[in-house]
């Protein structure tokens, strides 16, 4: 094997419980990243979330409004 083939060798058989727990749980959070990326720059989003940009800005100053009074 080369150096490189060695360094990403995995030994499947002697992974723990808490291995596969892990692997399981990254493979799925990196599987949720990729579609969170896709939905939220996909052309047709764009108006939805451009709708919305500024909604946190406003309830801050809707509510420094309402502390004013």
């Amino acid at each position: 094997m080369s150096n490189l083939q060695e360094y990403f060798h995995t030994d499947w058989a002697a992974m723990t419980l808490h291995d596969w727990i892990g692997l399981t749980v990254t493979v799925g959070i990196f599987c949720l990243m990729v579609f969170a990326y896709v939905y939220v720059f996909h052309p047709k989003n764009k108006a939805k979330f451009e709708s919305q940009r500024l909604e946190p800005i406003d309830a801050d100053t809707e509510k420094a409004n309402d502390r004013q009074i």
